[in-house]
């Protein structure tokens, strides 16, 4: 059974058809016309082993903000989606990634509540070409929102603020990858005591 999540998401402000299929292989598609968040989207594709298709336009005449932000949003409607009953499924997930200096730690719970814990270094460079580094805490609220999950993301250190969000990216695709994937030991089983995610 595929699982598959399309979400097309229209406002004033922009437009965004998002597809992912979490059983694919990390083949990715992106463009929202912020390079450095595209690259993060890849990141989120490859190293999750998502297929990812991310179309979208937006009032970047503005700023990247409204972009990002609706992006993010479509994401998480589209993983949720993806995810379907949750039947058979790990649920959480962990992962910890170093980049260089930088190291992140990523612990999801695909819980049906939203949840976010996120720290991150203070006095990062505040702009890493047109993407606002303020905005990767504002990324995981949007998707954590529609996604429905407990998502907690732990940067201890970290200097360079390219590394810093680089592996943040990756260690989500990760963590999401393993909670998302299907338990052969618990098939047709949902992994909850309350009998619901």
């Amino acid at each position: 059974m595929s699982r598959i999540g399309r979400v097309e998401r229209t406002t004033k402000e922009t437009s965004v058809v998002v597809e992912i299929d979490l059983d694919g292989t990390g083949k990715v598609d992106v463009s929202t016309g912020v390079g450095f968040y595209d690259h993060m989207l890849d990141q989120l594709g490859r190293h999750g082993l998502f297929d990812l298709t991310v179309k979208t336009e937006g009032d970047l005449h503005i700023d990247s903000h409204h972009t990002i932000e609706d992006t993010a949003l479509a994401i998480g409607a589209a993983f949720k989606q993806a995810l379907g009953d949750k039947v058979g499924i790990y649920r959480f997930g962990n992962c910890t990634v170093p980049l260089d200096e930088s190291l992140a730690q990523v612990t999801v719970d695909l819980s049906g509540r939203p949840y976010l814990v996120h720290t991150e270094p203070e006095n990062m460079a505040p702009m890493i070409g047109a993407y606002d580094t303020t905005m990767t805490r504002h990324i995981l609220e949007s998707f954590v929102a529609q996604a429905q999950i407990a998502l907690h993301v732990h940067v201890p250190y970290g200097r360079n603020a390219h590394h810093i969000v680089e592996c943040q990216f990756k260690a989500l695709a990760r963590a999401l990858r393993y909670a998302s994937e299907r338990d052969p030991r618990s098939a047709g089983i949902l992994p909850s005591t309350k009998g619901a995610l």
